[in-house]
């Protein structure tokens, strides 16, 4: 399938599939690259996985996920900052320089918001570094504003960047993904903010489709069935100046009943109509 030079297919968008079928099956489309999640990875071995993407020639777009840096408690922030440096050490062995944060949400009985960002920029201080001289840039995700108590207190771009601008843009910039920030009105000019500073580390593409399921996390629709203008979207990130890869992230318990390799072909020709 031709016009596939920037798509990425994200690992949760076909999770039923294993590492080696996905890898075989991204090969038989003619898809150059993927972004990896950390648990398959775990489960079929890392430099296991590092080899199999190098041996098919694969490109490893991104590695999902690091974060949640907001517990209070100091053994388990300090739990946190050994996972996330593992993460990152493991991002740089699958030659991936883009390792995925989900801040996390408030901690059991809080309700300070503010108190829950600044811990994150606490973590970063320590990691940011850390990333850097692994190669590995850090990009921190806004989520839409219905997870903010229990998955991520950063709902926009805007709170992103005011996390990230605090630190070198080789160090923490931000990943702009469709489907937690298309209602946001302001997202347009944050885009072009973290395109001015370089700080557009990851884009991602999903679709709102309503109803939302009675999982919302689940909820994450096919290219093209919901209410997002994707050509629209991509416009924004590409007059910022992105030219990386763009991935499509789907978590939908309906694709993932499906056949995983028939989901793979549908998501690539969704978005290569998406953008004729």
């Amino acid at each position: 399938m031709t016009g596939l030079g920037r798509f990425s297919i994200n690992q949760m968008t076909v999770k039923q599939l294993p590492l080696p079928e996905l890898v075989a099956a991204c090969a038989r489309l003619g898809i150059g690259q993927v972004g990896l999640w950390r648990e398959p990875v775990h489960e079929y071995g890392l430099e296991k996985t590092a080899g199999l993407v190098r041996d098919a020639g694969l490109t490893v777009t991104s590695l999902c996920r690091g974060g949640f840096f907001t517990a209070i408690d100091p053994a388990d922030r300090s739990r946190a900052l050994e996972d996330n440096r593992r993460a990152i050490e493991e991002a740089a062995a699958l030659g991936t320089d883009t390792l995925l944060l989900v801040s996390g949400g408030l901690p059991a009985g809080s309700r300070d918001l503010r108190g829950a960002r600044e811990r994150i920029a606490d973590a970063l201080t320590q990691l940011g570094p850390y990333a850097e001289q692994h190669g590995v840039r850090l990009a921190l995700e806004a989520l839409h504003p219905m997870y903010a108590s229990d998955r991520c207190v950063v709902s926009t771009l805007a709170q992103a960047l005011n996390l990230a601008e605090r630190f070198p843009a080789q160090q923490v910039g931000v990943a702009v993904d469709t489907y937690h920030i298309w209602w946001d009105d302001q997202a347009p000019a944050q885009i072009a903010r973290a395109g001015a500073g370089g700080r557009i580390h990851a884009f991602q593409l999903a679709d709102w489709t309503t109803p939302l399921p009675e999982g919302v996390l689940t909820g994450r629709g096919q290219i093209g069935d919901g209410a997002i203008d994707m050509r629209e979207w991509r416009g924004h990130v590409e007059a910022a100046g992105y030219t990386g890869p763009i991935e499509v992230e789907l978590f939908n318990e309906e694709l993932w009943a499906r056949d995983g390799r028939e989901v793979l072909a549908e998501t690539a020709d969704r978005f290569h109509r998406a953008f004729l």
